[in-house]
């Protein structure tokens, strides 16, 4: 099925996933993301021979690249909706998690796109990045990169999600909630 401004007559909504009011779902995103914090953490401590020192401006710096990178994350999402419609995004906070939306309607592999697209670019440059930072900034660009992997269980959670799916549907994408259709029988 091919992305649309205007949802087929023949389709019908199939279910829907909601981070906000679907209390299990929110539970699996907020586990999920703690997961992959303690994952990176360990991996990295092995990893890194540079001991990690606290220092103030450093962590002030990288609280501060940590919100241009949530700003990036939904730009992202944003660009490929975009791409893929023509419509022209949305952008939010709730408090509890930033969000880009849009009214049009994706199929399942423009979706699938969608969700990774910023865990897979945000990736590769931050992960140029530690290589290139002094090491004395490798943890604090490191920090960024938790934040990136972890910041996307919500986009991984979706992506699985929608594996289970069938090839024709399409999906809306609000911001914090995705409404899935499929042909009506």
């Amino acid at each position: 099925m091919k992305d649309s401004s205007v949802l087929p007559e023949n389709y019908g909504e199939f279910c829907k996933i909601d981070l906000q009011k679907n209390m299990k779902q929110a539970v699996i995103v907020n586990v999920l993301a703690l997961v992959i914090c303690l994952l990176m953490g360990v991996i990295a401590s092995i990893i890194f021979i540079t001991p990690f020192e606290l220092e103030f401006m450093k962590v002030f710096i990288t609280a501060a690249g940590i919100i241009v990178y949530m700003i990036l994350h939904e730009l992202v999402h944003g660009i490929f909706m975009t791409m893929f419609s023509d419509e022209k995004p949305h952008y939010g906070f709730t408090g509890m998690y930033a969000y880009a939306g849009s009214d049009a309607y994706f199929s399942k592999k423009h979706y699938v796109i969608i969700a990774l697209a910023p865990v897979i670019v945000w990736g590769v440059v931050l992960a140029v990045m530690n290589m290139l930072v002094p090491e004395s900034w490798v943890w604090y660009v490191y920090f960024i990169q938790i934040m990136n992997i972890s910041g996307a269980a919500g986009d991984l959670y979706v992506t699985y999600y929608m594996q289970k799916l069938p090839r024709d549907i399409l999906v809306k994408d609000t911001g914090v909630s995705m409404t899935i259709y499929s042909q009506k029988e």
